[in-house]
């Protein structure tokens, strides 16, 4: 007899952390039995009641931190299954140092989420927002809007050059523009040249594509010192996660023109955006919608589902990150 034909009372526990996607939602309620922890007028009351029931954790980007202290709260814990293919809200070296596994989903959101930094970068080089809210305000009646700048005969250096950064990259080359990339280390099977150094990269660049994960190894590693090496006609585009841009010296540069333009669909204390960064008029800020679709928000959820029935099922995890790896025994 499989979870989803037993009874509600005999079919593994599992605890949700915040809202998901209902087609996800829905499935997890099928396949276990689920308490919705975000719902908990208690929330310490409702870990102590199922603190030696619970196997598994479904948690989603940004919502309650999944750290140590969730760990010791839930000693019978086995797996935590991420929505989103960053998974900074998780504290996966603790989770493998206790044996746990940790997995996110990647690859399906991949295409997506490069989409739309291809989009967002046009937007902010051909300044969109600001020429479609110029025509809705009648001001077309009065002239034409400015000339833009062009991605014509710009390079992009690209931080991260995971497989969205190399999708991301991918599209860049359809545009006939040459693609360097900074990240940990070089890739050998990678051809696109390599810089060590951020600053050296941003330099040689006039463009920035960030979609490094987030974590204390990236925190602001896009600093005043970067954007200086940018230039006056340099533009960032932030795909990956707000913390790697230092967001104060961000605004600064924007405001003082050290670089020309930034496109941002990530920040660093989300959803709150800083009042000075909105009222950069040659700014594009989205709110973190590079995988929100329902065509891809669907996959994920749905691998995030995968993952925890393979797990119970004894199959083992789809998708394990880096830091919590396992072979089938």
């Amino acid at each position: 007899m499989d979870q989803t034909t037993m009874p509600a009372s005999d079919r593994t526990e599992i605890i949700q952390t915040g809202p998901l996607i209902a087609h996800a939602a829905d499935q997890l309620k099928q396949h276990f039995t689920v308490h919705e922890l975000w719902k908990a007028a208690d929330r310490a009351g409702l870990l102590r009641e199922v603190a030696d029931r619970v196997r598994g954790v479904a948690a989603g980007g940004g919502h309650n931190r999944v750290d140590g202290a969730l760990f010791d709260a839930l000693p019978k814990l086995e797996v935590i299954s991420s929505f989103g293919v960053g998974y900074d809200h998780v504290d996966a070296a603790e989770a493998g140092k206790r044996g746990l596994v940790v997995t996110n989903t990647p690859d399906v959101l991949t295409d997506e989420v490069a989409d739309l930094a291809i989009g967002l970068l046009i937007a902010t080089v051909r300044q969109l927002p600001q020429v479609d809210r110029y025509l809705r305000e009648g001001k077309w009646l009065k002239g034409n809007y400015p000339l833009t700048t062009s991605l014509r005969g710009r390079k992009v250096g690209i931080v991260g050059l995971g497989r969205i950064g190399k999708a991301v990259a991918q599209r860049v080359e359809a545009f006939g523009l040459p693609v360097v990339y900074h990240g940990r280390s070089r890739q050998p099977d990678v051809s696109y040249p390599y810089y060590p150094s951020l600053v050296d990269m941003a330099a040689d660049v006039d463009t920035l594509i960030s979609v490094a994960p987030g974590g204390a190894s990236t925190h602001h590693i896009i600093n005043a010192e970067v954007l200086k090496a940018l230039g006056p006609n340099g533009i960032l585009v932030n795909v990956g996660r707000g913390t790697v841009v230092d967001e104060q010296a961000l605004i600064k540069a924007l405001k003082d023109r050290t670089i020309l333009s930034a496109g941002l669909d990530v920040f660093e204390d989300e959803p709150r955006v800083p009042a000075e960064l909105i009222a950069i008029e040659h700014a594009v800020l989205l709110p973190h919608v590079g995988s929100a679709s329902v065509h891809t928000r669907e996959a994920m959820g749905q691998l995030l589902v995968d993952n925890m029935v393979s797990w119970f099922d004894g199959k083992g995890p789809l998708t394990p990150v880096p830091e919590t790896p396992w072979k089938k025994a």
